[in-house]
């Protein structure tokens, strides 16, 4: 099995952080918004070399979608900035209305998502965002793993033309993709070849499936990881052929079950290739606070949940 090496801990904001401060340099059209985060969501440097294009709209979340999408009109390319909770759930009839209806070229950039939010406790830690934009006709929901992956799909959205959900996180997590990789909407990642179980993962549980695999591989279960990045649109075929090979999946999430990656995935299952699946995820509950590490284990969203997982459905097959 390939081995994947932590090239040092980095917060996968900061990537997004990284990723904007090379549009500045080289896409004119870009702009960015924010609401009162700017630290938060790793702003300063494309501040510092662009405040012609800042905008600065305060805690006035619904006001800054529709700014972004009025900005649209004029060919800029509109880069939002909160919490995932604000940039969602608390501005989603502008998002519906303003943006997602008409198609607006906007990118709803938000940070903090999941419980890995931590101490801030529930009413930040938002774990309905995924199934809430995946839901509006035309929006592209992109969920990467690591601190180059966000990076890379922060600069890659921008040549997008459409509406775009790129979620982020808080903590320092292993960063562990190629640092000049390109980023492709919609293409899955196969990171190890398996013949016994398969693995889907999104954001943060990327790294916590590889760990599972190399912890299953000496247990004799030979795991296939695939990291899908892009949950809308989903890459159905290589979910379809990686389980015709393993005949098991396992999806997991730093999500609710409910509306997330594995619903996605069922029922592309459901309608192709009937599987056994197994869901890693929160199960219809709110978060509370603690730190990421507390709650990724008391949620079950780490390597040892994932490896119970695949034990209970290989069983299955």
């Amino acid at each position: 099995m390939k081995k994947y090496i932590d090239q040092g801990k980095n917060d996968t904001r900061s990537g997004f952080g990284a990723g904007l401060t090379e549009l500045g340099r080289t896409n004119p059209n870009v702009v960015a918004l924010c609401a009162d985060l700017i630290g938060s969501l790793k702003m300063d440097q494309f501040i510092e070399e662009n405040p012609e294009r800042f905008f600065q709209i305060g805690i006035a979340e619904a006001n800054m979608m529709c700014i972004a999408a009025g900005l649209t009109i004029g060919g800029k390319i509109p880069f939002t900035g909160t919490f995932a909770n604000f940039s969602t759930g608390r501005v989603y009839d502008q998002i519906r209305q303003s943006i997602a209806y008409s198609g607006k070229n906007v990118k709803i950039c938000a940070s903090h998502a999941g419980v890995t939010l931590g101490e801030d406790g529930a009413t930040h830690q938002i774990l309905e965002d995924i199934g809430l934009m995946k839901m509006l006709p035309g929006m592209v929901v992109i969920n990467p793993c690591d601190y180059n992956q966000t990076k890379a799909a922060t600069i890659a959205i921008a040549d997008y033309e459409g509406p775009v959900y790129l979620r982020f996180g808080r903590p320092k997590v292993a960063n562990f993709t190629p640092a000049d990789q390109k980023f492709e909407i919609g293409k899955a990642l196969h990171l190890t070849e398996g013949t016994d179980v398969t693995i889907v993962a999104t954001g943060h549980l990327v790294w916590e499936a590889l760990i599972a695999a190399e912890n299953l591989e000496s247990q004799g279960i030979s795991a296939e990881v695939i990291n899908i990045h892009t949950i809308k649109p989903l890459d159905a075929n290589a979910i379809i052929n990686s389980v015709k090979k393993t005949g098991c999946i396992v999806t997991a999430e730093e999500h609710n079950v409910l509306g997330g990656l594995g619903e996605s995935v069922a029922r592309v299952l459901a309608t192709s290739q009937p599987t056994p699946q197994e869901f890693i995820g929160t199960n219809d509950t709110f978060g509370e606070s603690g730190t990421p590490a507390q709650l990724m284990e008391k949620y079950g969203l780490d390597n040892k949940a994932i490896e119970k997982a695949v034990i209970k459905v290989i069983e299955r097959k």
